[in-house]
């Protein structure tokens, strides 16, 4: 399995934030090509030391490294990476690697 973790930083507006990401943005990314499984944290995400500047992980995974980088390149896939012009203006970072139950 391959995943792409999306760490979403803190935005100006959290609430506009959360109500644009669930209303576009995952309806748009629940259209890529070859995705498995889309899951988002919930509440607070922190550290063991205390408070982070993440507001929201989102977890997508896919068949293969492959696959993600197909899903990720087709139109639908470029329809979501362009839409975070659109709501993630703390910054974001994506993260791709596989996976394997340890």
């Amino acid at each position: 399995m391959a995943r792409l973790l999306v760490l979403y930083k803190t935005p100006k507006n959290p609430e506009a934030f959360d109500k644009y990401y669930r209303s576009v943005h995952i309806p748009l990314a629940k259209k890529v090509p070859g995705l498995k499984h889309y899951g988002v944290s919930t509440g607070a995400v922190t550290t063991p030391t205390g408070d982070s500047d993440i507001h929201l992980v989102a977890a997508l995974d896919f068949e293969t490294v492959a696959a993600l980088k197909l899903g990720l390149a087709s139109p639908e896939g470029q329809a979501a990476a362009g839409d975070l012009a659109n709501f993630a203006d703390g910054g974001v970072d994506l993260l791709i690697f596989d996976t394997k139950d340890a």
